[in-house]
């Protein structure tokens, strides 16, 4: 028999070994913006090799009924095709491509997503406002030598992103919907520039800003700092005309005196500014109504910029997969407290459910990547029980989907949801259906040795039990029983099981 090989919880992507610079590359597909990252990773830092960023304004390609124009979308595969050159030398483990905010509002962003997959040969991953967050943090504290309590803000096309903390640890971690294309659609329509329409912007940012207010300045901070493109312009254009103290550097005085500068423009179009570069002026006025509610809300008297941001810290973040700091696993090991998960089951599952994999891996052609998704969901596929013994699958899929999971993007955490859902009873046809083609056949073998795992561990003892012999032929498994002249727990759940995969159109034979 073929030694098994041992599947650690962390680091699906490919192993990243510090003598040796690794090149991986990440891009941003903002509101306003896509942005490309390709760097080499070495000794725990980023050596930039190619940085490109397009206004590709995907947020104004949306309609009244929250869908993606075609228009828009052909603006951003365009841009993806002058991507495209810098990934041909990238492994796929070491490529991630991430969506934010108006991916993850446009009623059609799957069509969108299919094309630009096929276009670039990758998976796309929309990523949720909070973990938009996270990595924005962990991209800016990178660009950051000194220590100490931050805020960081980070003004996107479609979202506003709020984060406390020190060192690598963020504290808090806040996604508004507020943006500079987004404010600039609703605001200035027409593209008049007024006081009353600069005052409803910014009212309607203090608003969004009123449900962390309180929170953010009981924790606190000893350092406001500001990354990305509109506070990247902003200090640019108070250092042009002499209204800060230092390159770099918004102060309040200065930020009032850039507000009146813009309103004497009065139209959009008219936007034209020393320091401002002209594919940002149209969006210009709507990012600084939210930067001065920023400043109003948390009384701040200035602000820095740090060039360090998403792209920067998808990076670190893949790096950081690869270790025993790996986000994810921690995200999960946080939530089997929170629902008190017995440790013990939990292992036994896992363990059996990696020697299922191991067994037929090879045969069903399964990725080592794959395989961290099976343990990971063996671990927490009991976190329903904590809400209801009936139907406690179907509950913790839904946890499992909605919950804010540090490390995962929405992706990753449907399949974990529909590996928790499907590990019992009835296979859920209607939901592996709805799964993206692409992972169905995948997701359709997990979810078989997850339930295999589940039913060998049914008695629920010390140990994990020895496991039944099993092999995989096409898409069909055989599993042989130990002989015995009395039925078994075992051979009445394989029974039964084999009742389930038939009705669901799998072949298992029990032998």
């Amino acid at each position: 028999m073929p030694k098994e090989i041992s599947l650690p919880l962390t680091a699906p992507s490919a192993e990243l070994d510090n003598t040796e610079p690794q090149r991986l590359a990440a891009i941003d597909l903002g509101s306003n913006s896509f942005h490309l990252l390709v760097a080499n990773y070495q000794n725990e830092r980023l050596q930039v090799v190619a940085r490109m960023g397009e206004k590709v304004q995907l947020a104004a390609g949306l309609d009244e009924d929250g869908y993606l124009n075609e228009a828009a979308m052909q603006r951003a595969l365009d841009c993806l095709g002058r991507f495209a050159p810098f990934l041909n030398d990238i492994e796929n483990a070491n490529l991630r491509i991430v969506g934010t905010n108006a991916l993850r509002d446009a009623h059609n962003s799957q069509a969108f997503i299919e094309r630009a997959e096929a276009q670039l040969g990758h998976a796309i991953e929309i990523i949720a406002g909070r973990e938009e967050a996270r990595l924005i943090y962990l991209g800016a504290a990178h660009a950051l030598a000194e220590n100490g309590r931050r805020l960081i803000v980070d003004i996107g096309g479609g979202s506003t992103e709020f984060i406390i903390g020190e060192a690598f640890e963020p504290k808090a971690l806040e996604s508004l919907r507020m943006g500079c294309v987004t404010f600039s659609s609703r605001f200035f329509p027409d593209g008049e520039l007024s006081e009353k329409r600069m005052r409803r912007a910014e009212l309607s940012a203090l608003s969004e800003l009123a449900n962390i207010q309180r929170p953010y300045l009981r924790l606190g901070w000893d350092d406001p700092v500001g990354s990305s493109g509109t506070i990247k312009a902003a200090a640019s254009v108070l250092y042009a005309y002499g209204d800060s103290p230092q390159e770099g550097v918004i102060t309040r005085s200065g930020l009032k005196k850039l507000r009146e500068r813009l309103l004497k423009c009065k139209q959009l179009e008219k936007v034209e500014l020393e320091g401002l570069k002209p594919d940002r002026a149209k969006v210009f006025p709507a990012g600084i109504a939210i930067l001065n509610a920023i400043f109003e809300a948390f009384n701040l008297s200035q602000m820095r910029f740090a060039d360090g941001a998403l792209r920067e810290g998808v990076l670190y973040d893949m790096a950081g997969r690869n270790s025993a700091e790996d986000t994810r696993s921690k995200s999960l090991d946080a939530l089997k407290r929170i629902y008190d998960v017995d440790s013990r089951q939990a292992e036994n599952v896992a363990d059996t459910a990696l020697r299922l994999f191991n067994r037929v891996k090879k045969s069903w052609g399964l990725t080592k990547e794959q395989g961290h998704y099976l343990v990971w969901a063996s671990h927490v596929h009991e976190i329903g029980l904590a809400i209801s013994h009936s139907q406690f699958h179907r509950h913790g899929a839904y946890l499992l989907e909605h919950s804010d999971l540090a490390g995962f993007s929405r992706p990753e955490q449907r399949l974990l949801a529909f590996l928790v859902r499907a590990h019992r009873r009835k296979f859920p046809t209607k939901e592996w259906q709805a799964l993206p083609a692409s992972h169905q056949e995948g997701c359709a073998k997990l979810a078989r040795l997850l339930r295999l795992a589940v039913l060998i561990n049914h008695s629920r003892s010390e140990n994990p039990p020895p496991l039944p012999e099993i092999s995989a032929e096409g898409e069909a498994l055989l599993m042989t029983l130990p002989s015995s002249d009395e039925p078994t727990l075992l051979s009445t759940d394989m029974e039964q099981e084999q009742a389930y995969m038939t009705a669901a159109g799998f072949t298992f034979s029990v032998a």
